[in-house]
């Protein structure tokens, strides 16, 4: 007999259905840096009016983030950090009734994000860089994104390869697990980030795209979830073209990502994603029920 109770993925303010559809969250840089669209959406207001878009287009999650992780970025202060943030997050949350994600990886940031109206915290260095950013997530009862990187803020993006990239993984979500666990963070809080792009060479964010279904299977308790909108190995394989022409080769990754088991994809280009995700799953569902029949 078969559990048909639904899996739930929390957060500070809500429950959070898994498996219904994938989840789409939608990227909102409030950077002037950012690798595709630092600038575009620093002031408040225009910020607002991109959310508002993202929404209406599909996004189930807006993703704010005030600190460009792009490789050669430089930190930013949580001072500054905080300075553009909180004012779009409050704004979101006080106009839309959607999840707000605070994208940073320093706790006091998420923190004041958080008190705005933020209820996920999406931290790129799966609480390697701030260890209080699982105190903060247990105290709030926030949903926590433990993403997977290799090195300092720095030098991220500079490091030499490891040579079995499944196993570099499974052993950093582990270790994050563990620790987030340790903190208080309640397990269904938690989802997991392969971190395509961070660390990682082209054949190796190709693997783990295409082979997701294997991380999958060994955390099959926690949501999954790929950004690789507008990553450079797209751009490499395309004959280097710049960012803002990898909105097709984004698509194509997104769709092998959902059909290999992820169940929320990190985007710019939210409308465009939610139709192509229409039609994945559609044929996934139907290839499911057809598998069920011929198993009988």
């Amino acid at each position: 007999m078969t559990d048909s109770k639904p899996r739930i993925w929390r957060t500070s303010k809500r429950e959070i259905i898994r498996g219904e559809k994938t989840l789409i969250m939608g990227i909102l840089n409030v950077t002037p840096d950012s690798f595709s669209d630092g600038g575009k959406f620093f002031s408040p207001d225009d910020a607002l009016r991109q959310a508002g878009k993202m929404i209406s287009e599909g996004a189930d999650i807006l993703d704010v983030g005030g600190e460009s992780t792009r490789p050669d970025s430089r930190p930013v202060p949580a001072e500054e950090e905080i300075r553009r943030v909180v004012p779009v997050i409050e704004a979101i949350a006080g106009k839309f009734d959607v999840p707000v994600s605070i994208d940073t990886s320093k706790a006091a940031v998420a923190e004041r994000a958080i008190e705005a109206g933020a209820e996920i915290v999406n931290d790129i260095s799966g609480l390697r860089f701030d260890q209080g950013m699982a105190a903060v997530a247990a105290r709030t009862g926030a949903g926590l994104v433990l993403m997977h990187s290799r090195g300092g803020f720095e030098n991220m993006h500079r490091q030499e390869p490891v040579e079995d990239i499944f196993l570099e993984v499974s052993a950093d979500f582990q270790r994050a697990i563990e620790k987030s666990l340790d903190f208080g963070v309640k397990s269904d809080r938690i989802c997991l980030d392969v971190g395509i792009g961070f660390g990682k060479t082209l054949e190796q964010n190709l693997e783990l795209i295409g082979r997701l279904d294997k991380i999958r299977r060994q955390f099959p308790q926690y949501p999954i979830l790929v950004g690789a909108s507008r990553k450079s190995f797209i751009g490499k394989i395309l004959n280097d073209v710049p960012a803002d022409q990898r909105s097709n080769g984004t698509l194509a990754a997104k769709v092998i990502a959902v059909w290999n088991g992820a169940e929320v994809v990190r985007v710019h280009e939210v409308r465009e994603t939610a139709e192509a995700l229409r039609v994945t799953e559609a044929i996934k569902r139907q290839t499911g029920k057809r598998t069920k029949r011929t198993s009988v």
